[in-house]
């Protein structure tokens, strides 16, 4: 059973890899997960908002649950993201990536109903308690126009399932109080690539990062530098990778990322409506920064 103390490092947040009907493209997928893996990084994130969940048919979001399983096989922990609206199709979700080989949930704080903060306590509380594998909490505020409260934070922590958040609150004074006051063994993971030095100095344990899939020996090494207290030269480090991450996050993700994915190997640029292929001027950009950043960080690996 996936463990708090198991949630530590750098996780990507993978994009999937689809063919131009929207199925999944299973031996870039297979590619990618299995790059990752070779490149030393801590754990795995499919089918989260960089997986375009919500895009995906749901057999399809099965199959990349399954493919990413396999591949890891117990080396690292497998996350899968769960981004129903709706609690009865959450738990489904959750049920299916449980047999599908998934190690833990990454559950979307509820959203589209607005709820009240004793009714996001309720449904964590509830889906811990039905849930086949421990929870992450998922709030991203920016997405669901939903926040979760420090204090509601600070009680989910204590239920024995529900080990960990990723935190998208891009609010650092909200992210300050969270983790003062969380239970020591809940990890707290930050889910903000341009924030990641910061939330670590603040007492994240590590970071589900979306660029980390394009440069993870760079991110694990800023990884690193943080959690050894070197935070400068984190800082330092962080601030060579600004001009990627703008790009990256200039068009809907995984738009930018997915375009340039055959930098490492993976040839799968196809997006899933509502997004469309970045433009092609950004990609001619980023191409290039990749590129740069590549033969710095990993090539030299």
């Amino acid at each position: 059973m996936l463990a708090s103390q198991q949630l530590r490092g750098v996780m990507p947040a993978i994009p999937t890899p689809v063919h131009a009907d929207g199925t999944l493209h299973v031996e870039a997928a297979r590619a990618l997960t299995g790059y990752l893996l070779k490149q030393g990084v801590d754990g795995l994130l499919p089918l989260g908002g960089t997986g375009e969940y919500g895009a995906l048919a749901r057999a399809e979001r099965i199959r990349m649950a399954e493919v990413t399983a396999l591949q890891a096989a117990g080396t690292v922990p497998v996350i899968a993201g769960v981004l129903d609206p709706g609690y009865h199709d959450a738990l489904q979700a959750g049920r299916e990536f449980a047999a599908a080989g998934a190690d833990g949930l990454l559950v979307l704080t509820p959203y589209y109903t607005n709820p009240t903060q004793q009714g996001i306590r309720d449904y964590y509380l509830r889906y811990a308690d039905e849930s086949p594998l421990p929870i992450l909490i998922y709030e991203i505020p920016y997405r669901t126009r939903i926040a979760i409260a420090p204090e509601v934070l600070h009680e989910l922590s204590r239920h024995e399932r529900i080990i960990g958040m990723k935190a998208c609150n891009t609010d650092m004074w909200h992210f300050l109080r969270t983790v003062a006051g969380v239970d020591d063994s809940f990890a707290v993971l930050s889910g903000e690539d341009t924030l990641f030095p910061l939330h670590m100095a603040a007492g994240a344990r590590g970071g589900i990062v979306v660029t980390a899939t394009l440069l993870p020996t760079a991110w694990r090494k800023i990884y690193q530098l943080s959690a050894e207290g070197h935070t400068r030269a984190a800082l330092t480090l962080h601030r060579s990778l600004i001009p990627l991450m703008n790009l990256a996050f200039s068009e809907t993700n995984p738009g930018p990322m997915k375009a340039v994915l055959d930098l490492i190997g993976v040839d799968a640029p196809a997006m899933l409506a509502p997004l469309v292929p970045a433009e092609a001027s950004l990609v001619a950009k980023l191409r290039a920064e990749l590129g740069k950043q590549l033969a710095v960080f990993e090539r030299s690996h």
